[in-house]
């Protein structure tokens, strides 16, 4: 009796010997509340970088410096408009041009003193924003800019995929018109012996989940506002409101500043009794496309964008 006795306790005895210690997990970056610690990491590193980056203070009191929100894309999703609209707000501070940092290596390798110097002056209390569409389908380009900043805050516009690539082949069209070179026709592009044609890189900006997926590998989704780009044209004041409210701006943007412009056919922004549109090559008319092959595009998207709104947890009303 004695003897099982002792076996039993110097099995119980290995066998605790012999378990591993726990390790807790760490929290990844799609978790919903990230820990104080990791928040306040991101917050002196952020700080820290600024302040490494920051340009000398202009006797205004403005500054150059790295900006805290991106616009990241999407190409032809209406990122034009979302920056100009953003622009209404006084506590943003655009940059007027795509800078192309993250996604062109010439640029990147100038160091980020350069990308802070190609940003706006802008006060203490203003955020600055940058827009590169072609930061969204760049793979490189999401641990680039959560390596500058974990908490940068970015924005993304998006549109029904199929609208999309029609209006991506329009501009590159009306490109090649203007230097007189050749080009194809739409449908041609879209369609290779009969099945749609995967080789066409305005299809595959269009596979939003693909790209979206490389993202979160970095961002969480709390850092990452999705713009509807459709209902931006149709009625732009609540999106806004939507963006304001993501990027904790006071309320500042309202009906005021948007009116329908009946001969362009979209909405033009008013600010401080100052009237503009965006420029003429912004809503030009989309190639005509025979129903069968759209009808083959709505069906190929149909999977691809339920994955989408599955990563996002919101659906849109796309074909």
């Amino acid at each position: 009796m004695r003897t099982s006795v002792m076996a039993a306790f110097l099995l119980g005895l290995f066998l605790f010997v012999s378990q591993p210690p726990s390790v807790p997990s760490r929290p990844t970056v799609n978790e919903a509340g990230a820990s104080s610690k990791t928040v306040d990491y991101e917050q002196r590193r952020a700080s820290s970088i600024q302040n490494q980056t920051q340009t000398a203070v202009h006797p205004n009191g403005t500054r150059q410096q790295l900006p805290q929100t991106i616009i990241i894309g999407v190409r032809k999703g209406g990122t034009r408009a979302l920056i100009e609209m953003l622009s209404l707000h006084p506590g943003i501070a655009a940059a007027e041009s795509e800078v192309h940092f993250f996604d062109w290596e010439d640029h990147f390798e100038k160091g980020l003193q350069w990308y802070a110097s190609q940003m706006p002056f802008s006060y203490p209390h203003q955020i600055t924003v940058e827009k590169t569409p072609a930061y969204f389908t760049s793979s490189n380009v999401p641990e680039r800019i959560y390596k500058m900043n974990p908490a940068t805050r970015l924005l993304l516009i998006l549109r029904d995929p199929t609208e999309r690539i029609l209006s991506d082949y329009t501009q590159v069209f009306y490109n090649r018109r203007q230097k007189h070179k050749l080009y194809q026709h739409i449908e041609t592009m879209l369609i290779k012996n009969g099945d749609i044609n995967m080789d066409y890189k305005a299809l595959n900006r269009s596979l939003y989940y693909i790209h979206m997926q490389n993202w979160l590998k970095y961002f969480p989704l709390s850092h990452i506002h999705v713009v509807d780009g459709n209902m931006l044209i149709k009625d732009p004041l609540p999106e806004m409101k939507r963006v304001e409210k993501f990027l904790n701006l006071s309320a500042q943007i309202n009906a005021s500043n948007f009116y329908f412009n009946k001969t362009k056919g979209f909405y033009c922004l008013r600010n401080h009794g100052r009237e503009r549109c965006l420029h003429e090559s912004k809503g030009r008319a989309h190639p005509q496309v025979a129903s069968p092959i759209l009808d083959k595009l709505y069906q190929f998207f149909h999977e691809p964008n339920r994955k989408f709104f599955q990563l996002i947890g919101r659906t849109f009303d796309w074909h």
